[in-house]
């Protein structure tokens, strides 16, 4: 065991901040093998319940985390995250192993090298312990997957820890270190971070490098504290070529200041436009985040959501043409194999005309004028990240049907389509303490300014509860 030290009586080794981390380090109060020996009886204690990770090498990361031990105590650690635990999810490729993209169907098939998110934190010198599980080619917002076993959520094991970041949400809310990395493409890291009560960025399109690129697809960091966040994203955004979509490289500071909300337009978006009916849990959060906002100085505006039935229905066809794609090219034995909900939804691909999956995608088209019209106006909107507080984790979707299957995600997606950065972050509990995040989307961009403002609400959103415990034997 460490020596004891000022954190002790307070928190865990393994429930610290990775800034917290870092400067234990760097003061020889602990050691990254100390860390990561917490870290791991906590996922042995978690893991039977929630079943968040995929690939958990426990003995590889024990070499990796001393030889950063090894590095700290001669004053040089190789990197900003040296020495800090993290996860990556199934979907981003990391060297020697496989991208079963949370489903059955795919043959497993080693990656050749690491995808540019994964190399930037293998580089910084994060002690990379395992992979985490996703759903089917990542097209749900759910735990539920033809591949890995049932991923739910610590907050409720009835509840569903939300997708496809579903094992990053679920890791992160048990403690498996500070850093967890996910991807998004129409909510992705934001809905699993709501439900899980963590805090995740969607970044503008581009500002973290990513392969494959396609249209709306983000990586992000899911993690505890906003400032762990801004750490994860110095690492991420840092330049890879194989981006053909990535913005140019940007000499951001990422150490977040706190961003004064006084004299700053905030929209409020509490109508989607479309979609599930906002439940009063998740409104009464967010137009409670709001007014702490405007009593700090903001300029409070109620706005209308722009998604139209018209645009959700276009996504969707786009969508299940693009999922049709990817099916057809396998065997009916394969096909067979992925998860009978996605397998439904997707064939219906197979008989959309040219001109509805055009106009599908032209729906992109569409979003991004009405986001540049609303920011036109605007610094930053605050809205809800979900419409619903939380669904069983057996669902495939709060809805769970496949021909309803986007109805949720109507106050995220807009965000992907049209490149704003946008976060999500825990705004407060259901009276079964169960956690609530807002959402706050800025410019394209602007994701230090996004980042800023989170951080303000971090001191204006009141005591958090005690993260869950595992459940006794």
């Amino acid at each position: 065991m460490h020596k004891p030290t000022a954190h002790d009586a307070v928190t865990s080794l393994h429930d610290l901040s990775a800034g917290d981390l870092i400067a234990g380090y760097r003061a020889r109060q602990f050691s990254p093998s100390e860390v990561l020996e917490e870290v791991l009886a906590l996922v042995a204690a978690w893991e039977p319940h929630i079943k968040a990770l995929y690939l958990f090498d426990p003995d590889a990361a024990r070499a990796v985390a001393k030889a950063s031990t090894e590095r700290w105590q001669k004053g040089e650690p190789s990197g900003m995250l040296d020495g800090v635990p993290a996860t990556i999810k199934d979907n981003i490729a990391t060297k020697g192993q496989p991208v079963p993209l949370g489903t059955a169907s795919l043959p497993l098939v080693p990656a050749a090298v690491d995808a540019p998110p994964a190399a930037r934190l293998r580089e910084a010198g994060a002690v990379i312990f395992s992979k985490t599980t996703m759903p089917d080619y990542g097209m749900l917002s759910s735990g539920l997957s033809s591949f890995h076993p049932l991923t739910r959520n610590p907050w409720d094991l009835a509840k569903n820890p939300g997708g496809s970041s579903a094992g990053a949400g679920a890791a992160g809310a048990a403690g498996y270190g500070p850093l967890h990395l996910g991807t998004d493409i129409g909510g992705s890291v934001r809905l699993p971070a709501t439900w899980c009560g963590l805090v995740a960025l969607k970044p503008s399109l581009g500002r973290v490098p990513i392969d494959p690129p396609y249209v709306g697809r983000v990586a992000g960091p899911m993690t505890r504290t906003v400032d762990d966040a801004a750490l994860m994203m110095s690492v991420l955004s840092k330049p890879d070529r194989r981006d053909g979509m990535s913005l140019p490289p940007n000499d951001i500071n990422w150490k977040v200041v706190e961003k004064s909300p006084r004299k700053l337009r905030l929209g409020l978006m509490l109508n989607a436009g479309v979609g599930q009916a906002l439940e009063k849990p998740v409104r009464d959060t967010v137009v409670k985040a709001a007014k702490a906002f405007e009593q700090a100085g903001a300029v409070i505006t109620e706005v209308d959501g722009i998604m139209t039935r018209e645009i959700l229905d276009g996504l969707d066809n786009f969508w299940r043409a693009r999922m049709w794609d990817e099916l057809s090219k396998l065997s009916p034995e394969q096909r067979a194999k992925t998860l009978p909900y996605i397998y439904k939804w997707g064939e219906r691909g197979a008989k959309l005309s040219g001109v509805d999956v055009i106009r599908g995608f032209n729906a992109t088209m569409a979003i991004r004028a009405a986001a540049a019209k609303l920011f036109s106006d605007l610094d930053y909107v605050i809205s809800p990240v979900s419409p619903v507080v939380n669904f069983p984790a057996e669902f495939a979707a709060p809805i769970n049907d496949p021909d309803k299957p986007f109805e949720h995600i109507c106050y995220t997606v807009p965000w992907n389509m049209a490149e704003n950065p946008a976060l999500s972050i825990n705004g407060g509990y259901d009276d079964k303490g169960f956690p609530i995040g807002v959402q706050i989307i800025g410019r394209r961009f602007d994701d230090l300014g996004v980042l800023g403002m989170a951080k303000a609400f971090e001191g204006l959103r009141g005591a958090q509860r005690p993260w869950p415990k595992p459940p006794k034997k």
